[in-house]
């Protein structure tokens, strides 16, 4: 198999850093040594492991990706940037025609998949990378589907832990709030409790002090107006590791995207990948 080059963008970022060391270690790429990052970044190049990436701030990087891309023709990029950063990536993708994969969540979701779906790169996007988490989404769209209103007249309860510097509410739990919602939940986005204190996330929820600085605990909560039934569904994460299979199947799913030149669809999800295999 030939190797895949990709373009991890989102460096000094822990995210990026993480996918770029496991893409380093993967025989199935080449992790080309350049990545997009924000405009506050001072230093020019990030060292992962061995390997320096020139680190490609936005005024730079028109120029710089007409460079890159010829000696990368084939690069398949993957995105963990920043939220606010969300569309100005796609609509740069996609105006250089670049296939990628956006792990970042944020941004207009909307004009995320509008400006995949009238270009002609393809794109996997998703709010969650674990194909553990997509899968139990893949089964709230089914229960959603088939048993709408299900949960009609109970109150839901969703609360969210990140790191301290994750700067959005979880896209994750967005997505899982317009299932219940489908199921019969009357709950808005903006109702979503993020916490964020270490203190709060040590203390009170128990998670281990090491992964504080990186980790998605999740709990919904269902009961009943009369406080007969409860229930709870809740997903724990710790560290990073449990993104990187999926965000690279989500590659190497692009790549046979490309070469089969049988679909002229676009935009793809991680449903889509799962069903792959």
């Amino acid at each position: 198999m030939k190797l895949i080059p990709i373009m991890i963008n989102g460096l000094p970022g822990n995210v990026a850093r993480t996918m770029a060391a496991a893409g380093i270690s993967d025989n199935r790429f080449i992790v080309i040594p350049y990545s997009l990052t924000g405009k506050d970044i001072i230093e020019p190049s990030a060292m992962v492991g061995e390997q320096e990436f020139l680190l490609v701030k936005p005024d730079t990087r028109d120029d710089k990706i007409k460079k890159i891309l010829s000696q990368y023709p084939d690069l398949i990029a993957i995105d963990y940037t920043h939220p606010s950063a969300v569309n100005e990536n796609a609509r740069f993708y996609t105006q250089n025609k670049i296939p990628f994969v956006m792990g970042t969540t944020g941004g207009n979701r909307g004009e995320l998949e509008q400006t995949v779906q009238e270009s002609t790169s393809p794109a996997v996007i998703a709010p969650n990378m674990a194909k553990q988490i997509v899968g139990l989404q893949a089964m709230m769209s089914y229960a959603a589907q088939t048993f709408p209103d299900l949960f009609r007249g109970y109150n839901l309860e969703v609360k969210e832990s990140h790191q301290q510097g994750k700067a959005d509410t979880s896209g994750t739990a967005k997505a899982m709030v317009g299932y219940f919602n489908e199921l019969g939940a009357n709950f808005a986005e903006d109702q979503i409790q993020q916490i964020r204190d270490p203190q709060v996330q040590e203390k009170q929820w128990g998670i281990p002090k090491e992964h504080l600085s990186g980790h998605g605990w999740h709990t919904y909560t269902l009961t009943a107006e009369d406080g007969s039934s409860l229930f709870e569904f809740k997903h724990n994460i710790n560290g990073r590791d449990i993104y990187i299979s999926g965000t690279f199947d989500a590659v190497v799913y692009l790549r046979k995207k490309i070469l089969s030149k049988e679909n002229k669809t676009t935009l793809f999800t991680m449903i889509d990948v799962l069903n792959q295999n």
